[in-house]
C-alpha cells in the first residue's frame, strides 16, 4: 500500500474531514496521512482507541511516535493524557490500551536504526519559551538529533513566519489557523513540506499552536 509516497511533493490534508478506516484491531481506527507498506509499514497516522479497547503486545522494530491529541493513553510505562509526547524506539515494546478512548497522531518506522532514545513529555506541564532569533515565536522542544527535530511551536497572531527547513518539514496544527501556500489552515490539518521548498506562513487572528518535525524528509528523496 502506498499513501502519499512520493516525498518530493507538497501534501495538505484536512484530517477532520477524513473518513476513519478500521484496523485490525477491534475498536481502533484509523486515518492514513502517509504510508509505504502494509500493516508493518513506514506511516503517519491518526488512530483512534474506542474506550477500553487495546492492542497486543508488539515490537516497534523501526520506532515509533505520537502525540496524544484526545483522552489518555496508556501502556506498561504508564498513563499519557492529551498532550503527551512519546518516543518508543526500535527494539521497544509494550502493550497499548485506553481506557477512556483516546486520539493519537502516530508515525511508524521513520526512526535512526541505532536510535535507542525513550522520551515521555507531558506538553501541558512544559510552558513555551519565545525564541530568540524568530520574532512572535514560542519553543517547547520534544526531541533533536542529528537527523531530525521536533517541536511545538506558537505563534503569536499575525506572526510572519518564515523557516528554512532544508531537510523538509511536517506540521500538525493543534489550534488557531495559519495561512500557508495560499491555503489556509486550521485545527488538525496536516502539511508536508518537502525538501528544499521554502516555507512562508502567517498566523491567524488567533495566532496558531502546532506540532512541527523538520529535517526528516531528506533522507526520503
Amino acid at each position: 500500500m502506498e499513501i502519499n509516497a512520493d516525498f518530493s511533493q507538497r501534501v495538505l490534508l484536512r484530517t477532520n474531514e477524513m473518513e476513519w478506516a478500521p484496523s485490525p484491531q477491534p475498536g481502533v481506527r484509523r486515518r492514513m496521512l502517509d504510508r509505504i507498506g502494509d500493516e508493518v509499514a513506514r506511516a503517519t497516522t491518526i488512530v483512534e482507541f474506542a474506550p477500553k479497547s487495546a492492542f497486543d503486545a508488539h515490537t516497534h522494530g523501526g520506532g515509533e511516535e505520537f502525540l496524544v491529541l484526545d483522552g489518555v493513553f496508556s501502556d506498561e510505562h504508564g498513563d499519557f493524557p492529551a498532550g503527551s509526547y512519546v518516543r518508543n524506539p526500535p527494539t521497544s515494546k509494550h502493550t497499548p490500551s485506553s481506557a477512556p478512548g483516546c486520539v493519537i497522531l502516530v508515525k511508524l518506522h521513520q526512526f535512526d536504526p541505532a536510535d535507542r532514545t525513550h522520551v515521555r513529555i507531558d506538553t501541558k506541564k512544559q510552558a513555551p519559551t519565545p525564541h530568540a532569533e524568530r520574532p512572535g515565536v514560542s519553543i517547547q522542544p520534544l526531541f533533536a538529533d542529528g537527523r531530525e527535530e521536533v517541536r511545538i511551536e506558537t505563534w503569536a497572531p499575525n506572526a510572519e513566519i518564515r523557516l528554512e527547513a532544508a531537510g523538509g518539514l511536517e506540521a500538525f496544527l493543534l489550534s488557531g489557523a495559519m495561512t500557508e501556500g495560499g491555503e489556509t489552515l486550521g485545527p488538525r490539518d496536516w502539511l508536508r513540506s518537502p525538501s528544499g521548498a521554502p516555507f512562508i506562513a502567517r498566523a491567524g487572528s488567533d495566532g496558531a499552536t502546532l506540532w512541527v518535525k523538520t529535517g526528516h524528509l531528506a533522507e526520503t528523496l
